[in-house]
């Protein structure tokens, strides 16, 4: 048994909340999984997990393990990282994690400029709409959008993004402008899930905050299905503004009901905060900070 890979599956089912979840997030069968959290326990004698049909918990047991897991996998990737002089020049791999077109628009310029200066460093660039968990899927900087919940994490703003709604020339001049986010009951939307729900958007904030139930014509899964369908005239679109920056820019789509926007949501890099940090993490920082913050004030 590979104990240390047994850890990291272990840990990843914890995580993830299931066995089935840390499979599909490990991209790992399913049995694998269970036979490596099962040879754990048959080594240590002791159950690790509460399973049951519904849910999965830690034993009293199985949370002291974990968390010594952690410990213990943290400190052996300090030791490789140290050994293989990460913190004595900065060379090495990064991998990066960007939503996919914020990473595709302002990511990938400023990852090309910094590998011009940096002939040592290599980049592993993860573009994904998801939240990518940094410990468990050994990433080392992410590009968050929205606020960011109480962690153990380092985060540096770079800048703000705002929520428009968007929709063609040809679909306003059908079916009239909105007025207001009441007038939305007699119009046709297209939903974007990972940035808001199917069901209603959410205007305003704080006191004022107002959620307006939309009729959801298509539901789409990325961004840029829901901006190429609002081209098309499929209906109205809520996205973030850089994701729409050329097809604005263009006249493709045109934004409305722009005085009732929610407050802009910060765009923070995210990192893990070990000490010291690596040489390679530090230069990154140190490189990408200043060029994400004049991309995201233009």
């Amino acid at each position: 048994m590979n104990r240390l890979d047994s850890m990291s599956i272990l840990i990843a089912v914890v995580d993830a909340g299931s066995l089935s979840a840390a499979a599909r997030r490990l991209n790992t069968p399913l049995a694998t999984v269970s036979r490596k959290v099962a040879e754990l326990e048959t080594h240590l004698n002791t159950r690790l997990l509460h399973r049951t049909t519904r849910q999965l918990s830690l034993t009293e047991a199985g949370a002291s393990y974990v968390a010594a897991c952690r410990r213990i996998l943290e400190e052996i990737g300090e030791a490789e990282r140290a050994a293989t002089g990460e913190y004595a020049a900065p060379k090495g791999e990064i991998v990066v994690t960007a939503p996919v077109v914020f990473g595709r628009l302002h990511v990938v310029p400023v990852v090309a400029e910094f590998l011009a200066h940096y002939p040592e460093i290599d980049i592993n660039l993860v573009l994904t709409d998801r939240v990518v968990h940094l410990m468990d899927e050994h990433a080392d900087v992410a590009v968050r959008i929205g606020q960011l919940p109480d962690s153990a994490l380092m985060a540096m703003g770079v800048g703000t993004v705002r929520r428009v709604v968007c929709a063609s020339p040809d679909y306003l001049a059908a079916f009239g402008v909105p007025a207001g986010p009441q007038d939305l009951a007699a119009h046709e939307c297209i939903t974007f899930e990972v940035l808001a729900s199917k069901r209603a958007w959410v205007f305003g904030s704080g006191r004022s905050e107002l959620s307006v139930p939309v009729r959801s014509r298509l539901a789409v899964n990325t961004a840029e299905a829901a901006i190429a369908a609002a081209v098309l005239g499929v209906g109205l679109v809520r996205v973030l503004s850089y994701q729409v920056a050329d097809a604005l820019r263009e006249d493709a789509l045109r934004v409305v009901l722009d005085q009732y926007e929610s407050a802009p949501l910060p765009i923070s890099l995210v990192h893990k905060g070990q000490t010291p940090l690596p040489l390679k993490l530090r230069a990154f920082l140190d490189f990408v900070t200043p060029r994400l913050r004049s991309r995201t004030a233009r």
